[in-house]
């Protein structure tokens, strides 16, 4: 256990030390596009970073999963993702893996900001 009392695994640890970005505890709400799945999927982050983040669902996707997927933080961010972890019944690390300029301008940012803020 960690200092906070929350079991941790090692790849919980592992996961923090392949991280490409600094990660910011923000709740924003996401909107997945699965392809072949004309139901977009709503949840929420729990982290976000520049590289990617991570979505709370107590039915997560499979490792390897792509998505079209939308994040409301000061606008909306389009980004393409793919996810990288699974938790069952906590949800998906997702590695943002094609965004637009002005996107990837938008969210960087933000996550400058709120580190500031911090």
């Amino acid at each position: 256990m960690n200092d906070n009392g929350q079991n941790r695994s090692s790849s919980d640890v592992q996961r923090s030390e392949h991280r490409s970005a600094p990660r910011i505890k923000v709740s924003a709400p996401v909107e997945l596009r699965v392809p072949g799945n004309d139901v977009p999927m709503r949840c929420a982050t729990s982290d976000l970073s520049e590289s990617g983040c991570y979505i709370e669902s107590i039915f997560p996707f499979p490792i390897g999963t792509v998505f079209e997927m939308s994040v409301q933080i000061d606008g909306t961010v389009l980004a393409v993702g793919t996810v990288v972890t699974r938790d069952p019944q906590v949800g998906n690390g997702i590695r943002f893996t094609k965004m637009l300029p002005e996107d990837q301008e938008q969210l960087r940012a933000y996550v400058e900001a709120a580190q500031q803020a911090g």
